[in-house]
């Protein structure tokens, strides 16, 4: 019997989603949830910063703490 993987954390999940609509083509409209998932994985985001930047910061941290 294979051995299934524990959920995501949920804030790690929200981030993983908001990163496969945006590669799906979507784009996110709501800067506020952008930084409240940027900030619950622990990044700091000014409210100024532009949401294409907090995405790289996002994908960065992601990334991160997959290796």
């Amino acid at each position: 019997m294979p051995t299934r993987r524990p959920p995501e954390p949920p804030e790690r999940q929200r981030a993983l989603d908001l990163l496969a609509a945006i590669d799906a083509g979507g784009l996110p409209l709501n800067p506020a949830r952008v930084n409240d998932i940027a900030r619950k994985l622990g990044l700091e985001v000014s409210t100024q910063a532009p949401v294409e930047d907090t995405i790289a910061r996002i994908r960065t941290a992601l990334a991160d703490r997959a290796a």
